[in-house]
């Protein structure tokens, strides 16, 4: 089997299913509870009069 094939073949199955797992992580961690108090803070940044 040819380099190429094994490599496109690996990233055609376990390469999607990593990027899925992150995918779906990074979007769970953004909307747990304790993320919107920081976010709302974190808005509000640029409107700060220091």
């Amino acid at each position: 089997m040819e380099i190429y094939t094994a490599m496109r073949h690996f990233a055609d199955s376990w390469g999607l299913l990593a990027m899925t797992l992150f995918f779906l992580g990074v979007v769970l961690f953004m909307f747990r509870p304790a993320a919107k108090a920081r976010a709302t803070e974190a808005a509000q940044i640029p409107l700060k009069e220091d």
